[in-house]
């Protein structure tokens, strides 16, 4: 369709001179309101305002200013229909051939400190998402553009053929209603959220992820997948950008997520390295390299090929110990310019920054079911010391103490049924996702071996009977932590007092499926 009059209200005003300027030099009117109407005549450019169209002036601060017959009929109005020709020719409206509208920043004014419901409220825009609405409905006729990236290509496109193809007035219009749906969206979240949790969850849940990327493929060949970032993202995979290595997989996405989300969990600096979901070492140490070090002597056949999450930047100490084996990716919040010329050299290697995860931070996390969604919080309860209780006869050493707080930490990150056997700041051995927990404790037993005596062991649910324990003490651990809440807790604490291991009752479970 031909372009013969543009309305142009903006609260980004990114190329938006350029924008008018090349349709001004096409011979279109341009129609304007307040803000974006003097920077366009402080640019020397014709623009009628808006008031001169409706023959009514801005009132109540703004609030009322394009809602109007003569805006909203100019827009709306079908072309080729007789009945709203004449309606156009008797009321003197003038059609609208291009809305160029962007809405009030709703987000970032949220994101402001100290901001008050008030400010929030008054940066609800009302006329910028309907005409941004009305126009989308009517892309036969009209063009809508709500992203500044988007001028060039209705520039390039009149230039060549003096119209907006029909595909693109489409396109233009399915991205015009996912931005006004995203907007009425985060004002729905925060109005919620206002509520201080009287709806801890909503009655409609409502929520929109912009594409990122297309992925080569899901968790197998013939999967399609993509990934999606969600809007405003400031910490995490979301936000993360690649420095270095190949196109990131669905499954790379996956294990990164569950390797920063390890090694974020720990104050100290810390390594995990996760194969399929489950960190099969993790490590804790006075610097990077010696947590690196430490994750990777724990299960050194099973990092090769391995994601690392990395909790400090990465020096270049750190980056000659990630270097000597194949990895497919590392995430860590930097890295040093001599650890990145290190990493470098080899080809592959996805390399990630990302700002650390927030600790503490209530967010959802959500599963899909069949014809459904399921809603929780994430885990990010941390232990209560004054909830921990000794309910064995012998008291854990001061040693011991640090080692069960370390495993404890770790074995809320594997796949139930977990166990995790830890001393010295490392995993020995991670029992993950078997369907009893003594075959879990038996696998990550095994795997630790030797190393396991005078270990200590963590599991993340209740013992349902005494067999684990028995298990442990064959192998010489002599600490254990648990949640507790079996009813036959009494036998598991007997069997530890007759192995002289030290039990330590959390009150908490750390289920993850």
């Amino acid at each position: 369709m031909k372009i013969r009059r543009a309305l142009i209200s903006v609260s980004d005003k990114s190329g938006v001179v350029e924008f008018a300027k090349e349709l001004c030099q096409m011979g279109v009117e341009i129609v304007s309101t307040g803000g974006t109407m003097k920077t366009l005549r402080a640019a020397g450019l014709p623009v009628t305002y808006v008031s001169d169209v409706t023959g009514f002036p801005e009132i109540m601060d703004g609030r009322v200013k394009t809602l109007n017959p003569y805006v909203h009929g100019g827009i709306l109005a079908i072309r080729d229909n007789e009945a709203h020709v004449a309606a156009m020719k008797e009321h003197g409206i003038t059609g609208i051939d291009l809305v160029a509208v962007n809405l009030y920043p709703f987000r970032q004014t949220i994101a402001k400190e100290g901001v008050t419901l008030e400010e929030a409220v008054e940066n609800i825009d009302i006329g910028g998402p309907a005409m941004i609405r009305a126009a989308a409905k009517n892309f036969a006729y009209v063009t809508v553009v709500v992203n500044p990236e988007r001028y060039q290509t209705v520039v390039e496109e009149l230039r060549q053929s003096g119209e907006v193809s029909d595909k693109t007035r489409m396109r233009l219009s399915q991205e015009a209603y996912s931005h006004t749906g995203e907007y009425d969206a985060c004002i729905a979240r925060y109005l919620a959220q206002r509520l201080d949790g009287e709806d801890t969850f909503p009655v409609t849940l409502q929520g929109v992820w912009e594409k990122a990327q297309d992925l080569r493929y899901g968790e197998n060949p013939h999967q399609a997948a993509a990934f999606y970032k969600e809007r405003g993202a400031k910490s995490g995979l979301a936000a993360a950008q690649q420095l270095h290595g190949k196109e990131l997989s669905f499954n790379n996405l996956v294990d990164l997520e569950a390797a920063y989300a390890v090694a974020a969990d720990f104050p100290q600096p810390a390594a995990a390295i996760i194969k399929h979901t489950n960190p099969c070492g993790t490590g804790m140490g006075e610097t990077l390299a010696d947590a690196y070090r430490k994750a990777h002597s724990a299960d050194p056949v099973s990092a090769f090929g391995g994601i690392v999450g990395l909790n400090r930047e990465v020096d270049a100490e750190t980056a000659g110990e990630l270097s000597t084996i194949f990895l497919e990716a590392v995430i860590a919040p930097s890295y040093t310019k001599e650890a990145l010329d290190i990493l470098s050299q080899k080809k592959n290697i996805r390399l990630l920054a990302a700002p650390l995860p927030k600790q503490g931070r209530k967010e959802w996390d959500i599963k899909k079911v069949s014809g459904g969604l399921l809603l929780q919080e994430t885990d990010t309860q941390e232990l209560v010391e004054s909830e921990l209780k000794v309910v064995s006869k012998r008291q854990p050493t001061e040693a011991e103490w640090k080692q069960l707080r370390f495993a404890w930490t770790v074995v809320k990150h594997v796949k139930s049924n977990a166990i995790v056997v830890a001393a010295d700041d490392k995993t020995l051995g991670v029992g993950a996702g078997q369907m009893n927990r003594v075959g879990s404790a038996a696998i990550a037993l095994e795997q630790a071996g030797e190393a396991a005596k005078g270990a200590v062991l963590s599991s993340d649910a209740f013992f349902p009977f005494r067999d684990t324990i028995d298990t442990a003490a064959k192998a010489g651990i002599t600490a254990i932590i648990q949640p507790g809440g079996s009813v036959r807790d009494e036998e598991s604490i007997q069997a530890a007092d007759e192995h002289g291991i030290a039990m330590v009752f959390t009150g908490m479970r750390h289920f993850k499926h």
